[in-house]
């Protein structure tokens, strides 16, 4: 199951080696919402490399998976980026969006047409089978 976030790179940690050979880069993401949510993610291993050239404030698109593992009795989730692209699908992150078109632009201004009101009959309206 995959999931996807878009919103504004605010801190991105230095990649972390371990002795085994495995390595990952966490990174936190605000996401462009009514209210934005901080949510840290983690790229492991070959995906790292996608993160080359980002800095903080870049805009951002991370596709994921969520994963969760025991241990010691405890339990833990980690968000698993695994697709990260530059600027939000659609607009780079140079676009300024007050150059965009509202939606009141573009809604022609011209009048409605005039509908001729229609009467039902007593009999139609106390004939229909509906059960309620």
């Amino acid at each position: 199951m995959s999931f996807e976030v878009k919103g504004k790179i605010k801190v991105l940690y230095d990649r972390q080696d371990f002795p085994s050979g495995f390595y990952k880069r966490d990174f936190v993401v605000t996401t462009n919402e009514q209210y934005p949510q901080d949510i840290k993610f983690g790229a492991l291993k070959e995906r790292v490399d996608q993160l080359n050239g980002l800095v903080e404030g870049d805009e951002l698109t991370v596709k994921f998976d969520v994963r969760g593992r025991e241990y010691n009795g405890n339990y833990y989730v980690d968000l698993n980026a695994w697709r990260i692209e530059r600027g939000v699908q659609g607009q780079t992150p140079t676009e300024n969006n007050a150059d965009a078109q509202t939606p009141s632009e573009s809604v022609s201004s011209a009048p409605l047409p005039e509908v001729e009101p229609v009467e039902l009959s007593a009999a139609a309206s106390t004939d229909d089978d509906l059960p309620f």
